[in-house]
Parts: structure tokens; C-alpha cells; sequence
């Protein structure tokens, strides 16, 4: 969202239907208030669906040990999240689940009948609402479009929608019901109720999955079989990669109607570029539109407004074909295509954007001053300290060991003291996160020489030239250093911070020190080291950490109560 006045880029006549309207006054007013009530989950962020899902499926086990069948505890469980991600099957799986838990259960109890009839009679009520909307917002769509259809562009190339989703709902339901297969083999009969549950649970995300794909493609190929309802519109490329849609008059880009991701046709279709379009042997991304891109993205920048046409009639779950202005001027226009569906923006959403827009400002501002305080304390003793030195390095310090500290404790209070399949399940799924983030956010080391910077890693070493560094920055609580080439992977660690105590102490962070101290010596050749480290010195490998915490945290899972 964006409060500057701004001139879009415009769209050729030529890539505009014959007759096509703006959607403009008071038509997408209209269309916002067909929005559902605020208490309804139309538009939930992806964090919050995998809190959801994980808080289910430890209710779906939670159930299954005290008594309820397997099944019935999944599916309980799963109408939450069917709830939030797939509301068409809402409606049958409610009456499924009352069904199971007043008739199938074969001691019902008095709690988890009436709570099972209850949600699934809230769910069916929210799902029902949100429905209606969508029919309300369809045809307030078709109302504003004015009868105008047009063929849509790109139409008989090759559609690939859904069927990544189905590849993977797939996978998933052939585990899920791998594990509920196998659940008899586990000691217990707790265990085998909790692995029973849960392989039921996976499966049945399995069915979600795969129901998402073939419904997006459902949805994809009806678009494309008959001439479409077309409007003229005004988006642009959030900082977060989706597209925000706005009125054809809000040129001030003020009040988002709803956000869609979008992918060129050519390139979510075909999958290859052309060999000739090819970057040359040293990898170098010399293209100062790519090098502006990639900034704006990393300053959390929207792109320029465009013009653009809207093939298909928008609501909530919608599939959409667009044609719009090009991002640089002289382009043609760019035709794309929906990778997910469309979420309308009610206007309280949009007012806590805004709110945190402002506090992510004010934010940043303490942050930008913060560094500021760094670059000017690098700046008076840079001469002396950093010039004609022979080599210079940066390592982990307080704030990576305290917030891998803390990462570890909190992990383990998951499991710890638990015994069963419970203990084992977690604590290796903890296991496998710490061992493959753990030796970056506590070993990590850059070396800097005449050659440049040097990066431990995993299996390898990166380098990047003093004249190759694309960016060199502390922003929040991260340190992240890139580079102009392509085969360089950008480089980033993230640490605690507590900026208010840093104010008041005087204290500067290492990582703010680290990005005045590199950037001092990207910038200024004459206090870059004279030396040339080693590869012993710059190939401090992080896979041997790596191993050694695996072996320590399954000692401590097998052998500590």
C-alpha cells in the first residue's frame, strides 16, 4: 500500500478489448462491501494455516489417546483446517463429523459430542457465509464488467495449473496412509493411537492438497474454454511478490481490492528460456533493470503501478488472466497468469496495514540510525585500524549463541520428559532443524583479504570479489552481504537485538559493526587487507559441527529421562 501520487505505466490501445470498462466509482465500493463478516477467515496469512495445522494435529493425537477412534480424532481435527484453506468441503464434512461423534463413537462422552456438534455447526455457519460472498462478489464483478467478454489471452498454451499440488497431495496421502498402516507395529497403546491419528491427519492433508490442485485447475481451464468478462485496472508487485489489484481511478495506489500471485505465461508454462538469453561464463548479472529489481525487493519496495486488463470475473478463490503494462517503459505488455487464488482485502485489513507500515517505518527509522552510529565510529578509526592490516575476520558472537540458546531450550520443552512415540517424533523433527541451522547461526565466519570476502558453509566456501559486492547491509536483526554474480548464493545470519538497550548503553552491535567495517572496505580500496589468508583459514567447514550436534542430540534423546 502506497500513499504517493504516481504516474502508471501505461497500456498500449492495442492490448485493450474492445468496449473493456474501468473499474472504477463506485463499482469496486460495491464489490468490497460483498466482503463477508470480519470474523470470517477469508484471507489468512500462511504462518498462521501452519499454526493451525500443527495445533490440530496435536489435538487430532491428544484425542485419539484419550479415546476417540483415530479416524474420528482426524477428522475432527481436520474440519479446522478445511475451515481456513478448503471451504467448499466444509458443509459434507461437518455432517460427516456429527455423524461420527454422536453415532459412530461407541462411548460418546458427554464433552466431545456436543464440542464436535458445535464446531462443526459454527464451521458450516462461517463456511456458508463465505460462499454467499463469493456469488455476491461474482456478480458484482459481471455488473461492473458490463457484459464486455474477450478471449483470453495465451489460451491454448500448455496448462500447467494444479498439477504441482496434485503431485504433492499425492505423496502426502500415500504417506499419511503408510503410517496409519503401520501404526500397529508401535509399543503402546497410546503410541499406536497418536501414530494411528496422525497418519490419518497426513493423509487427509494429502486430500486437501490434491483437492486444491484439482480445483485450481478446474477453475483455470473454464477461464480459458469461452470468452471471459475483461476490466480495466491499476495493480502492482507488493514487496512480498504477490500483485495488489486497485480501482482504475485510484492512481495514488490507496486501497488495495484484493491480491493475486501472478507468473508470465511464457515462463510458468514452458519452464525454459531461451539458450541465446543466457548470461556469458563468469555468471555476472551486469543488467542494472535485474540489479534494481532485486533492491527493490530486498527494500520491501512495491514496483510501478501499471495499467492492466483483468480476464475473469474477480472474487474470493478465483482464477485470473491479466494483461498489464510492462514494469519498464518501451516494454510490450506482459501477460500472466494466477499461481493462487484471489483474497479480497476488507477494509479493517487494510487499515492494519497501514498501522504497520508505520510502525515498520518508525522501526527501521531507530535501525537506520543505529547503523548510522556504527558507520561514523568505523569512519574515525577506519584509517588505522582497518588499513594496511593482514587480514580481517568476522565471527559469531553473543547474539548468535543467546538466540541458538534459547532456539534449543525452546525446542526441547516440546518433548522433554515425554516418553513414546511422542518423544521420538518431535525430538528428531527438532533434531533435523537444529543440525542443518544450528552450526551457520553459531559458527559462522567471513574473512576478508586483498582477494575479497570469504564465507563458511556447509560443504563449501563462497567468495565475492571486492568489486563483484552487490550489497553489504545490517537491517534489523539481519546481516546479509550479496553479490553482483548469479552463482553466488546471498549470504545472511540473524541474531538477537534489543535496539532500545543499545540506545541507552551506547552498546553497537556486532552486526552493524561487521556492515560498516565490509562496507568500508568495499567502498574505500585503501584500508582493504593486504594479506592473502589461507584455505585453512577461510575453509572452516560447518558440516563436522554439524555431525557432532547430530550425535549429542541423539545421545540426549535416547539415553536422558
Amino acid at each position: 500500500m502506497s500513499t504517493t501520487l504516481r504516474e502508471p505505466r501505461r497500456l498500449p490501445a492495442s492490448a485493450i478489448p474492445d468496449g473493456c470498462l474501468h473499474w472504477a466509482g463506485e463499482q469496486p465500493g460495491l464489490w468490497t462491501r460483498e466482503l463477508p463478516p470480519r470474523w470470517v477467515p477469508v484471507r489468512v496469512r500462511g504462518r498462521v494455516v501452519a499454526a493451525v495445522t500443527l495445533l490440530a494435529l496435536l489435538a487430532a493425537c491428544g484425542l485419539a489417546v484419550s479415546g476417540m477412534p483415530p479416524v474420528a480424532a482426524a477428522f475432527l481435527a481436520l474440519l479446522v483446517v478445511w475451515l481456513l484453506v478448503r471451504p467448499e468441503v466444509v458443509r459434507i464434512a461437518a455432517v460427516a463429523q456429527i455423524v461420527m461423534v454422536v453415532v459412530l463413537l461407541p462411548e460418546p462422552s458427554w464433552l466431545v459430542a456436543p464440542c464436535g456438534v458445535l464446531l462443526a455447526v459454527g464451521c458450516v455457519w462461517s463456511t456458508t457465509l463465505r460462499l454467499g460472498a463469493r456469488k455476491r462478489q461474482r456478480e458484482a464483478a459481471l455488473a461492473a464488467a458490463g457484459g464486455v467478454t474477450a478471449p483470453v489471452p495465451e489460451a491454448a498454451a500448455l496448462l500447467r495449473r494444479g498439477r504441482f499440488y496434485v503431485v504433492l497431495g499425492l505423496v502426502v496421502l500415500a504417506a499419511g496412509a503408510a503410517l496409519a498402516a503401520l501404526s500397529g507395529a508401535f509399543d503402546g497403546g497410546d503410541d499406536r493411537h497418536a501414530a494411528a491419528a496422525t497418519g490419518f491427519f497426513v493423509a487427509g492433508l494429502g486430500l486437501t492438497i490434491l483437492l486444491s490442485g484439482l480445483l485450481s485447475r478446474r477453475r483455470a481451464l473454464a477461464l480459458r474454454r469461452a470468452p471471459a468478462p475483461v476490466l480495466r485496472v491499476l495493480l502492482h508487485e507488493s514487496a512480498i511478490n504477490d500483485t495488489e489489484v486497485f480501482a482504475a481511478d485510484d492512481v495514488g495506489a490507496l486501497r488495495p481490492l484484493f491480491t493475486v500471485s501472478l507468473t508470465d505465461v511464457e515462463d510458468g508454462e514452458d519452464g525454459e528460456e531461451d539458450s541465446d538469453d543466457s548470461d556469458d561464463s563468469d555468471d555476472e548479472l551486469s543488467d542494472a533493470e535485474v540489479e534494481e529489481a532485486v533492491d527493490r525487493i530486498a527494500d520491501d519496495e512495491p514496483g510501478p503501478l501499471r495499467e492492466a486488463v483483468l480476464y475473469g470475473a474477480p472474487y474470493d478463490g478465483a482464477e485470473l488472466m491479466v494483461v498489464s503494462a510492462a514494469e519498464e517503459p518501451d516494454e510490450p505488455p506482459v501477460v500472466e497468469r494466477s499461481t493462487g487464488p484471489v483474497r479480497p482485502l476488507s477494509d479493517g485489513f487494510v487499515r492494519r496495514e497501514l498501522l504497520s507500515e508505520k510502525y515498520l517505518a518508525a522501526r527501521d527509522a531507530k535501525y537506520r540510525e543505529l547503523g548510522r552510529v556504527a558507520a561514523e565510529a568505523v569512519a574515525e578509526r577506519s584509517s588505522h585500524t582497518l588499513g594496511g592490516k593482514g587480514v580481517r575476520r568476522w565471527r559469531a558472537g553473543w547474539p548468535d549463541w543467546l538466540s541458538a540458546a534459547v532456539t534449543v531450550v525452546w525446542g526441547a520443552s516440546f518433548f522433554w520428559g515425554e516418553t513414546g512415540v511422542w518423544r521420538y517424533l518431535v525430538g528428531a523433527f527438532f533434531g533435523i532443524l537444529g543440525v542443518l541451522l544450528l552450526p551457520r547461526w553459531v559458527a559462522w565466519r567471513i574473512t576478508a583479504d586483498s582477494e575479497g570476502l570469504w564465507f563458511n558453509g556447509w560443504r563449501r566456501t563462497q567468495h565475492i570479489a571486492w568489486d563483484h559486492i552487490r550489497v553489504v547491509e545490517c537491517k534489523g536483526t539481519e546481516l546479509k552481504v550479496d553479490s553482483r554474480r548469479a552463482s553466488f548464493d546471498e549470504w545472511s545470519v540473524t541474531g538477537f537485538r534489543w535496539p532500545w538497550l543499545e540506545r541507552r548503553t551506547g552498546l553497537i552491535h556486532p552486526y552493524e559493526l561487521a556492515a560498516a567495517e565490509i562496507a568500508a572496505m568495499w567502498k574505500d580500496p585503501a584500508v582493504r587487507p593486504l594479506g592473502v589468508s589461507g584455505e585453512g583459514e577461510r575453509r572452516r567447514l560447518l558440516w563436522p559441527l554439524g555431525v557432532l550436534g547430530a550425535v549429542a542430540w541423539t545421545a540426549a534423546l535416547l539415553l536422558l529421562p
